[in-house]
Parts: C-alpha cells; sequence; structure tokens
C-alpha cells in the first residue's frame, strides 16, 4: 500500500513567550553561524522537553522532537496524548500552517484541515462564498463545488443561514459547515483535531460516520485527534500516543494503543501491567497515608472482551515495606472510560499478611459483573480496612488496566447503591498467597 504520509525526524522549538530569538545577539550569531560559516543552528542543540507542568531553565523548548512515523494510505491514525503532548503541533506542521524547525514531512494528496473552529473561514465572507473560497484552496474548479454544494449545505444543517456572514454562527455551526467542507471537498488527507467536541452528539455521531465512509468506502486518509477514547476505538484502525512532544508509542491496533495511554503508559500493554520502577507514579493514589504497602504489578487472568454476566480475575502483587502492617484489604474500583464514572467498587475481606513474607499476591475476582456494553478501567486501592468504613489508604493505582463488555443480557441497575457501590457485583472472591 503506498504511504500518504511520512515524518522524518520532524521537530518544532520555540522560545518560550516570544517569536523567534527576538534578541540581536542571538538573531546575528544565529545568521552568522547558519547563513555565514554553513553550520548548524545552536540553538538546535538547546532546549528542554516540552513538560508543562514543570519550570525549566532553558529559554527554548521543543513542542515537538524526533517525530518519525509512516502513515499508509487509507489508514486512520487516531493522535492521543494528553494537554501539551503536542498533538495540534503535529497537524499544524502537516497542514503547513507553520514549518518544523527540523526534518521532513512528505504528503501525497491534497489536505483538508480543521484544526480549530473556523479554520480557513473569513468571518465577514458567507457561509456559501466561504465553501467556494475553501474548494478553491484545495485547487478544485468552481464547477467540482458546485456539484456538492448541496451535499456539503445539507450534512452541515445549516441551510437557513447559508448566505449570512460566518461571524454570525454560533461556534457548533461553524464546526459543522467547516467539517462539511473539508470531508466533502475529497481531499485525499483528512487532518481532525479535538473540535468536533464543540458540536452536538447528532453530529459527532454523523461526522465519525463520514469520516468512516471517507477513509473505508473512498480510501482516504484521516489523523484524528480526540480525548474521547470510545471516538478513538470506534474510528480509527491504528494510533501514535504523544508525551512531551515524543512518540511514546505507535500501534497498527487501536485497542493496544489506547490501552498504553490508559494505563499510564506502562511499558507492558495487554493483560499485565507492571507498576515497579515508578513508571506510574503519577497514577498512584497521592493522598495516601503512607507507602507502607506498595503494588508492583496488575495481571489479568481473564479474556479482555467478556459478557456482563462473566467473571473478571485479576491478580495484584504487593510488597510490604513495614513489616508492622500485618493486614491488608484489597478495594477493587470500576470507571467508565466513555464518561470517567465510577461504576462499582467492592472490597475484600481483611487478610492476614502471611508471615515471613515481604511480597504477596492477591487474586481477587468480581462476579456478574452487570455493566452494559462498553470499555472500563480498573483500579485497586490497599487498606488496612475497607474504604466504605475508613479512607486510611496505603496505596493505590489508577487505570491498571482495561476491560471491554460486548454484550448486555440483563437489567440494567441505573442508581448506584447508597452504600458506594459495595457489592455492586453480587460480590467478590479473593485470596492471598
Amino acid at each position: 500500500m503506498a504511504t500518504a504520509i511520512e515524518f522524518e525526524h520532524v521537530g518544532k522549538q520555540y522560545r518560550l513567550g516570544l517569536v523567534s530569538t527576538k534578541t540581536l545577539s542571538h538573531d546575528i550569531r544565529r545568521f552568522w553561524i547558519t547563513n555565514v560559516l554553513g553550520k548548524e543552528d545552536p540553538y538546535l542543540k538547546i532546549g528542554e522537553t516540552n513538560d508543562r507542568a514543570s519550570k525549566g531553565n532553558s529559554e527554548y523548548v521543543w513542542a515537538l522532537r524526533d517525530i518519525d512515523f509512516k502513515v499508509e494510505q487509507g489508514d486512520v491514525v487516531g493522535i492521543i496524548g494528553k494537554n501539551g503532548a503536542g498533538k495540534s503541533t503535529l497537524l499544524k506542521l502537516l497542514s503547513r500552517v507553520t514549518g518544523p524547525t527540523t526534518g521532513t514531512i512528505r504528503a501525497h494528496g491534497r489536505i483538508g484541515s480543521l484544526l480549530e473552529v473556523g479554520t480557513g473561514f473569513h468571518n465577514e465572507m458567507t457561509g456559501r462564498e466561504n465553501i467556494f473560497m475553501n474548494g478553491a484552496i484545495l485547487g478544485m474548479t468552481r464547477a467540482e463545488i458546485q456539484r456538492k454544494l448541496d451535499e456539503i449545505i445539507d450534512f452541515s444543517g445549516c441551510e437557513r443561514y447559508i448566505d449570512t456572514p460566518v461571524k454570525r454562527y454560533s461556534s457548533g455551526m461553524t464546526v459543522r459547515l467547516g467539517f462539511a467542507v473539508a470531508a466533502f471537498l475529497e481531499p485525499e488527507i483528512l487532518v481532525v483535531d479535538e473540535v468536533l467536541a464543540v458540536g452536538d452528539a447528532e453530529f459527532q455521531k454523523k461526522a465519525i460516520g463520514k469520516m468512516k465512509d471517507v477513509s473505508q468506502g473512498q480510501g482516504r486518509t484521516v489523523l484524528f485527534v480526540s480525548h474521547n477514547m470510545a471516538s478513538i476505538r470506534n474510528l480509527c484502525t491504528s494510533g501514535v500516543v504523544l508525551e512531551y512532544g515524543q512518540v511514546k508509542f505507535r500501534g497498527d491496533n487501536i485497542n493496544q494503543v489506547v490501552d498504553f495511554y490508559l494505563n499510564g503508559n506502562s511499558a507492558e500493554v495487554g493483560d499485565r501491567a507492571k507498576l515497579s520502577g515508578g513508571e506510574l507514579k503519577s497514577y498512584r493514589v497521592k493522598d495516601c497515608s503512607s507507602r507502607q504497602l506498595e503494588i508492583t504489578e496488575v495481571e489479568r487472568l481473564t479474556p479482555y472482551k467478556v459478557d456482563s454476566t462473566d467473571e473478571q480475575t485479576y491478580r495484584v502483587r504487593v510488597c510490604r515495606r513495614d513489616q508492622s502492617i500485618k493486614k491488608v484489604c484489597l478495594n477493587t474500583l470500576v470507571d467508565d472510560i466513555l464518561t470517567d464514572n465510577r461504576v462499582g467498587l467492592t472490597c475484600s475481606d481483611i487478610f492476614d499478611i502471611p508471615e515471613g513474607k515481604n511480597e504477596f499476591e492477591i487474586e481477587v475476582t468480581l462476579r456478574h459483573l452487570n455493566l452494559t456494553k462498553g470499555n472500563y478501567k480498573m483500579n485497586f486501592w490497599l487498606s488496612s480496612d475497607p474504604v466504605i468504613n475508613s479512607w486510611n489508604i496505603l496505596d493505590g493505582i489508577y487505570n491498571s488496566l482495561t476491560f471491554e463488555v460486548v454484550s448486555y443480557n440483563q437489567k440494567p441497575i441505573t442508581v448506584w447503591p447508597n452504600d458506594c457501590g459495595f457489592n455492586y457485583f453480587d460480590g467478590c472472591t479473593t485470596k492471598i498467597a
């Protein structure tokens, strides 16, 4: 299959707070070294990782660095990452809104971009005029645009306002029209940032369906950025996880990519997450009273895809740091990935830690899940007694592993019980070894 997009060691550097270097000494030095002496730009050798949450020492930062991957024609690639990871910057480079500081980007075909509300629109022009302007930018003739005009207007749902200046549109209407233009004017590559979240549920469903049709039916390439993991799983075939401006993970299986991201960028994805070495430090419970016990590994012993009447079994490996801790209770919590709401919580009995053991395992089985179709993530807390009675958490891990309920065979429980979901899963079976 032909390559549609190719990123070769692409990087984008910025000077914090300013455009260019904005100092005479820096500009003269850069000009002399690069243009006169013919050497490498000295400012490319400096700069720090793009960690927005920490204060650095350098005036320069790499929004993207050493991005190197290919996208095949017809692929639908999900670009995933935290805020500030470099997702939008990557799409702006591809769309030629800005240029890369280092490296090369090769794209074969016309690119239709929807990077933010009103991308490519002139506020003083009407919706109809903006459609023709965008088509001309994409290299289409007036006759070609006219042939698609009715479909674009119908899909956008903005027919009543199509001859009104865009500046009077709501953000949702602007996105509707912008997406319709980008999708129906037949670019070979469609680039969509997370602006679809502005639209209502009906439009998001239509947009996802259209992108599927564009990729599967017409063989066009789509790059899709979103924080909605359900949409990513539903639409994309492969994905890229960005972290601090670098490619952290690249996979051809979108479920594996999403698991990697939700597992806190664990080095292992799938059925096991190793937590030793601080790999998931940011996902540990921060307000626990101590680290007297520490979860080191979580393993799923049952299939990833299950039925609502099935069981889920996990093995949690624990390291005892304090010999004075003699008893332990494992609290198991389940969150809905799509809504991030807690849908269940259950607690084990209080166990005596095996005599003389500093490392031991707790195996927990959630019986009769009774969960509707969807994707879920697991959280585990260790405490000296159930969290129902106390919040004395000794250690905890969020988003350790995920699973999917593929079919639902019973009446849903729509109201969470007053006891915070205790025994929500019709009880749990635990054992310690």
